[in-house]
């Protein structure tokens, strides 16, 4: 996490764009048949590791990381970092009503100065040109993108080039909705023997299900797969 932020701090200082995005296990499975999704996650500039299983996955691979890095997590700490460096951030993703409500929050806690602009996540794909130009006009030094995957990550890889003005950016996924309060984060103790994604399970049964039980099925297929070689 540590040196997450300092590379961040380096690039906003510098003024040098940095593409963010994180990855779990779910997400790893989907790259495996989605050709557009692996060349956003692998031309970003910089890539965590979001979910606890791609940490265990990669001591058992031989190439261990350090530690997770959660979306939510760094997304909290720019926020504290914005505040004190005056940094200005654009929210941009899920319903109105959540976005409006992450903002009210960070103003309380924060400041309203850290706030460059907004928007919901519903638009549609020609629309996305003029949003990039919105954002990348707001004076934004970090955006933060709530939208789910793969709309996510191709957003931001497909207009990188429209948004060169903004330093950092990066997909949050679900966090707004933490934020605002609509959904619940795991206990910290949950978190660190990985069981958050059983919690968000939990909380959305119907919805969440076949994601990780088909997805976490996958992926430790491929895990062993890379592992023995077969």
């Amino acid at each position: 996490m540590a040196e997450t932020l300092n590379k961040i701090e380096e690039g906003i200082a510098q003024r040098k764009q940095i593409q963010h995005v994180v990855v779990n296990a779910g997400k790893i499975v989907a790259m495996q048949n989605d050709e557009q999704l692996r060349q956003s996650v692998n031309e970003s500039d910089l890539i965590n590791a979001d979910g606890q299983a791609v940490v265990w996955a990669s001591k058992i691979l031989g190439k261990p990381l350090k530690e997770r890095v959660a979306g939510i997590d760094l997304m909290e700490n720019l926020v504290e970092l914005a505040h004190k460096k005056k940094y200005k951030i654009f929210f941009f993703g899920a319903k109105e009503a959540v976005v409006s409500k992450v903002l009210e929050n960070y103003s309380k806690l924060y400041s309203h100065s850290i706030i460059a602009g907004y928007r919901d996540g519903y638009f549609d794909k020609q629309d996305e040109e003029q949003i990039a130009r919105e954002i990348s006009d707001s004076g934004a030094n970090i955006l933060f993108v709530a939208i789910s995957s793969p709309t996510k990550e191709n957003f931001l890889y497909q207009n990188r080039d429209l948004l060169n003005k903004v330093s950092f950016v990066m997909g949050v996924g679900g966090s707004f909705d933490v934020v605002a309060g609509k959904v619940k984060r795991a206990p910290l103790w949950m978190q660190n023997i990985g069981l958050e994604w059983f919690y968000r399970f939990l909380q959305e049964p119907n919805r969440m299900w076949r994601r990780y039980l088909v997805g976490n099925s996958k992926f430790i297929y491929y895990v062993v797969k890379e592992k023995f070689g077969f």
